[in-house]
């Protein structure tokens, strides 16, 4: 490819890409592979990560119907079960392991300060938009 060719890259900001990295506006770097050596969602080579997407993804369908929710709201929905700011519950976060993309070896704060960066990047007036990608 092109940028396999490549040794830099400019980009529209002046920040330049080298093959092996992708540099984000907040000094984030995103790698283009895991801690396991493979590209980000390759579940073929590791069945076990594969059969475990495949069951967090058929439990999530199975569970989304209407009573299921109403069951959840009545649960959760007091919000009486701890009092945290955004920072402190981003931080309890780091010890969450996403069942949806196990193949992600990066502290969970990370990957949100990353979304909100790059949202905020590309939707600067958008401060709603970048609070979402925060809480993700």
């Amino acid at each position: 490819s092109l940028l396999d060719d490549a040794e830099t890259v400019p980009t529209e900001n002046g920040v330049e890409k080298t093959p092996d990295e992708l540099v984000l506006d907040g000094g984030f770097v995103t790698p283009e592979g895991n801690a396991f050596g493979h590209a980000f969602r390759d579940y073929e080579k590791e069945s076990a990560r594969q059969a475990g997407v495949e069951e967090f993804y058929r439990t999530q369908h199975i569970n989304q119907t209407y009573d299921f929710v109403l069951g959840k709201r009545e649960e959760y929905g007091k919000l009486d079960r701890a009092v945290m700011s955004i920072w402190e519950c981003c931080e309890l976060l780091n010890e969450f392991v996403d069942e949806s993309d196990p193949d992600l070896d990066e502290p969970q704060i990370e990957h949100l300060l990353q979304t909100a960066e790059a949202i905020r990047r590309d939707y600067p007036n958008d401060d709603w938009l970048h609070l979402t990608g925060l809480i993700h």
